[in-house]
């Protein structure tokens, strides 16, 4: 199989998937194209000991978590920079995420739900964006995130758990603020 025979099967995936981590086109185009230079670069060590498509899932959300920890590295240092200077850090929210599949009335609940998303831990979020964001069956999702079946539905029960009270705490604020 070439690269191109590999990109062409699995670039939207790959771009969507990276979207639904980093929440804004430019970066997850970014990332997709990161992802492919790494493919390339390892295509020749590739011994198929998973099918390609889940090799390539598991340098994305590794390439796109690599991503967010410089993003929240840049933001950390622009805030301390900010307050060493006394002026207001800029903060980055997901607002900003323009998936082009959302239309407008939709758009604010899922936003509401991805600020949620992003506050669960990183293996929880990853359980979530690919069980039922990336629609993948469990094997897929053991196979990308390298754990066994049971500790992926552990995982994916306490991230349910956590979501399911993060937008109940996200509905309370809300209510006590009107």
């Amino acid at each position: 199989m070439t690269l191109e025979d590999l990109y062409h099967q699995h670039h939207e995936r790959v771009f969507n998937l990276a979207l639904h981590y980093l929440q804004n086109i430019e970066d997850a185009e970014e990332v997709t194209q990161d992802v492919f230079v790494k493919v390339h670069e390892k295509l020749s060590t590739f011994k198929g000991a998973a099918a390609a498509g889940t090799w390539i899932y598991r340098i994305t959300v590794n390439t796109a978590l690599d991503a967010l920890r410089a993003r929240n590295a840049d933001k950390r240092s622009h805030w301390l920079r900010a307050v060493s200077i006394g002026s207001k850090p800029l903060e980055q929210d997901p607002g900003s995420m323009l998936h082009p599949g959302i239309n407008l009335e939709h758009r604010e609940a899922l936003l509401q739900l991805f600020r949620a998303i992003n506050k669960l831990p990183v293996k929880q979020r990853t359980a979530i964006i690919l069980l039922k964001v990336e629609s993948l069956s469990l094997e897929e999702t053991t196979q990308v995130m390298q754990i066994s079946k049971e500790a992926l539905e552990s995982l994916y029960h306490r991230a349910k758990t956590q979501l399911k009270n993060i937008l109940a705490q996200a509905k309370d604020d809300k209510t006590k603020s009107v």
